[in-house]
């Protein structure tokens, strides 16, 4: 602790902006859901034109990972982070111009604009987890990567609320503009925040020492040659795709986002029309499982870090919390069986900091990623996981309709989770960086 606290603290500084642009990720994926309800009154949008609407952010997110990935090594994170911040924020801005359209052409600006939302916002996750990997030792990047992943519980319970003031008493045009303004202005504080390890004007030579010496890549750069051949990118995908450990990740991070997609999309909805509360309190009750989220998050990733300064392999550090977590997320099946409100909340709850501890993912990709693609490998991981922002929602929906009912939505959602932990404990072999001598 000693010779950490000489070394200096600036890893923390660098994590505290991640943290803080990535919250502003996740109220721009929200501003659009807070702001609907009217949007679509005032704009004569129906029911249907506004789940297209909605779909357009995951199928860019998805379809521009690998890319984003790719630009991460090419570039460097932080150039193209910046690009990414300043376009999701002017993208976000735009949405308030269509107040003065209605009907196809809303539907039709408002689709291309959230799909360029999503490709803006495509390598922020990768980007994360490549800066984390470059700044933090081995036995803090699990409390690193917790930190910036529990930002999208930490985004509902501070921006929701704001935002729907925003929306009710000023008009939902003014919410876009307010999110995208408060993110011109954490790009411009990027940028004099965030530097490569070996750039940055206040780091000291111990504290890179100590982020080296316990396995930091302070040395990743930009550094993807701009003529990289077809075969060179061909042979970077093989690995990445032929891995045994990479695709247990690629898959239990599919079956997490499981989880969070219900609570973002479905369980609102659960809580309206299947416990009978009004929209109001629905938004309140919805803030106590996304607090406990954030604090599972946090807590995982300490949790998993303890255990490496205690002497634990980083296979074992990282896969307890994981699995211990998504087996405590099956306690959402216990909704199905309460009889109150205080009881749903309880379980619900529970559920969802089992979920946070476990999801680990991140810290895991830092952990293994080859030393020249961490930004491609993050993108992947990333697009398999957020299929689930298509896929779920949709199944979701099939089941409802053809039962009325919840029984099943919960118990494909605790399903998920155990899919999850058996992914971590049967597929993920031994967690070492790809590569590595």
């Amino acid at each position: 602790m000693e010779q950490t606290e000489r070394a200096g603290r600036i890893r923390w500084t660098i994590l505290a902006m991640l943290f803080a642009v990535t919250v502003i990720n996740y109220a721009v994926r929200a501003a659009l859901s807070l702001a609907a309800p009217a949007l679509s009154s005032d704009l004569g949008i129906d029911k249907l034109q506004l789940g297209v609407v909605f779909s357009a952010f995951g199928w860019s997110y998805c379809i521009a990972q690998m890319p984003g990935g790719w630009l991460l090594d090419r570039f460097g994170s932080v150039r193209v982070y910046f690009v990414a911040i300043v376009a999701w924020s002017a993208l976000t801005i735009a949405h308030s111009t269509v107040v003065w359209m209605s009907g196809s052409a809303a539907v039709t600006v408002l689709f291309a604009l959230r799909f360029l939302v999503g490709i803006a916002e495509a390598p922020s996750f990768p980007g994360n987890a490549r800066i984390v990997a470059q700044w933090f030792p081995a036995r803090e990047r699990g409390t690193a990567s917790a930190i910036f992943n529990a930002a999208q519980y930490f985004a509902t319970v501070l921006f929701a609320p704001l935002l729907g003031w925003i929306v009710s008493g000023f008009g939902w045009q003014w919410s876009f503009v307010f999110i995208g303004v408060v993110g011109l202005i954490a790009a411009v504080i990027w940028l004099r925040v965030v530097h490569e390890p070996r750039h940055h004007p206040r780091v000291t030579k111990a504290e890179l020492d100590l982020i080296a010496a316990g396995g930091g890549m302070i040395d990743l750069a930009a550094g993807t040659p701009a003529s990289e051949s077809q075969g060179e990118m061909r042979r970077k995908l093989g690995v990445l795709l032929a891995n045994r450990t990479l695709w247990g990740l690629y898959l239990g991070q599919f079956f997490i986002n499981t989880l969070t997609f219900f609570f973002i999309t479905w369980f609102p909805v659960y809580l309206v029309e299947e416990r009978g509360l009004t929209v109001v309190k629905a938004g309140l009750f919805a803030t106590v499982p996304a607090i406990c989220g954030f604090i599972g998050g946090v807590l995982g990733g300490m949790f998993s870090d303890w255990l490496l300064r205690r002497g634990a392999s980083l296979t074992l550090a990282r896969k307890v919390p994981v699995i211990g977590g998504m087996l405590l997320a099956l306690t959402i099946l216990g909704c199905n069986y309460a009889e109150t409100n205080t009881m749903i909340l309880v379980f619900m709850s529970l559920a969802f900091f089992g979920k946070g501890v476990g999801a680990l993912g991140w810290a895991v990709v830092s952990d293994v990623a080859p030393r020249d693609s961490a930004g491609l490998s993050g993108g992947i991981f990333n697009m398999f996981g957020n299929v689930s922002s298509i896929f779920s929602p949709i199944v979701i929906g099939y089941i409802l309709k053809q039962t009325g009912s919840f029984d099943l939505v919960l118990g494909l959602v605790a399903a998920s989770a155990l899919a999850a932990a058996l992914c971590f404990l049967l597929l993920v072999g031994r967690i070492e960086r790809i590569g590595a001598d």
